[in-house]
Formats: structure tokens, sequence, C-alpha cells
């Protein structure tokens, strides 16, 4: 025979709350649900976060940069839809890049990993380097050297600042740490339908469209476009963690809300 304590409170009927339980615990968790379901849906159809964890594309962007994508930019497809899973191919709403955009993309050899790079080629495109000079099209983009910059990923390394630009009148600039590098001299290769050439702005420390997709990027197909970088929100310096609370606010100066060229 089974004893039952005293002091143990009767259990309630099926169906009832429990007397401990908060008044609305319900519709708290239905809110917090809502809640995640609209970040989910805002992340994955319009806007999503994305932290610089490399130097390719100094000096515009740094290591520890906040920014904010555009989801629409360009469409959406499985690239657009975290973890990547396995949906049809192709792009809804789908439209190509601008030459001279920032985009953040899932690294073709190894969709998990999300990069970042500027389109240079579009379909169609012609593209070559030839010492150091960008040509698309047969046509050089016109360089204007700006004098010595600070490599952040290596402040040993001397580097010159040069400004690029392509025909329409964009311009950014560019890291050149000097003649003779491997990523100086490119054969001409014509970029096929449905894909990119893509290269970081510190033209000398990144693996874009120069190398193959097992070591860079290599050609990069357009549905793996997550969408176009806007907006630099804010840039914590080295050390910061979201672990570790004491150094949120240890933010770079004047690297707040700045668009981004």
């Amino acid at each position: 025979m089974t004893s039952t304590s005293p002091h143990a409170p009767p259990a309630p009927a099926t169906g009832s709350t429990p007397p401990d339980a908060p008044p609305g615990m319900g519709e708290t968790i239905r809110t917090v649900a809502l809640g995640l379901a609209a970040a989910v849906l805002i992340q994955t159809v319009a806007f999503q976060p994305f932290t610089i964890p490399s130097a390719s594309m100094e000096p515009g962007l740094v290591v520890g940069d906040y920014l904010v994508v555009s989801k629409s930019a360009y469409g959406w497809s499985r690239a657009s839809v975290a973890f990547n899973p396995p949906l049809p191919p192709g792009r809804l709403f789908g439209r190509l890049p601008a030459r001279g955009d920032v985009v953040v993309f899932r690294r073709p050899s190894n969709p998990r990993e999300i990069w970042i790079k500027r389109v240079i080629g579009l379909p169609g495109d012609r593209v070559e380097v030839t010492g150091g000079t960008v040509i698309v099209n047969g046509q050089p983009l016109p360089q204007r050297a700006l004098g010595p910059g600070l490599d952040l990923d290596a402040p040993e390394r001397p580097v010159v600042r040069v400004e690029e630009r392509h025909p329409d009148g964009r311009a950014y600039v560019t890291f050149d740490a000097g003649a003779g590098l491997a990523g100086d001299d490119r054969p001409a290769q014509v970029v096929p339908a449905g894909q990119l050439f893509v290269m970081g702005d510190h033209r000398d420390n990144s693996l874009d469209s120069r190398w193959a997709g097992d070591v860079g990027v290599g050609l990069l197909p357009v549905t793996n476009l997550i969408g176009r970088a806007e907006l630099v929100v804010a840039s914590w310096k080295p050390g910061a963690a979201l672990y570790r609370p004491w150094t949120w606010f240890n933010l770079r100066s004047g690297r707040l809300v700045q668009r981004i060229l």
C-alpha cells in the first residue's frame, strides 16, 4: 500500500492551471513566440545584421563593423534563409547587383560560411587584372593614389590608399600592399551567365574571384547572394564580445551610422 505525505498538496484537476502559475503566462508565451517569428521573418525578407569577420574589405569596412544588409535588393533564394535549407533553385524577384555593390553571400564551396566582397564583373563581362589594375571589358578602372594607409589587421604592413572609380562615377578606396604580389595579375576571363566576379577592397589580403573556389570564392553564383551591405551601424574594437558585457560599449569613434560606398 502506497502512503501519501500529509504535507503534499493535492494534484490539480486535469486541464486546470496549477495554483502557482503566474497569471497571463500563456499570453506571455504567445507574445514571445510571435516576437521571435517576426524577427525571423524580418531577417529572412527585409534586413539582416552582419559582423565583419576579416580584414579583406579594408579600409572601407574593418573587423568589428556591425552592418545592416538589405535582403530585398536582389530578390530571395535559399541563401536568404537561415541555415540554407534545401529549397528549390532560383531567385524570387531576382535582380542583378550593380558593379561596385558590396554584397554578402554564401561561399560557393561551403554555404555555411558567409562572406562579403565587392562586385567587379557581371554576367558577360570580361575581367582581368594587370599590375594591380582591374580591367573590365577592356577598360581599366581609373585609380588615384591617396597616400599611406593603416592596415588594422597588420599595422606593420605598409599599404597605400587607392581610389578606384567605375565608369558610372561610383568611387571607393582600396588598399594596395605593393607591386608583384599574388593577386596583381590574373588572366582575362568572361563571367558566365548567372555568376559574378567579386573582389575584396584590400586587394592584397583578399581571397576572392581571383582564386579558385577551394581557396577563395571563385566565380560567385547569383543564387548565393544574401543581400547588399547598406550601412555600418557601429563598430567594436578588438576584444569586444557578446558574452563579455563590460566590452559592449568598447566602440570605435567615428564609425556610427555610416553608409557603405
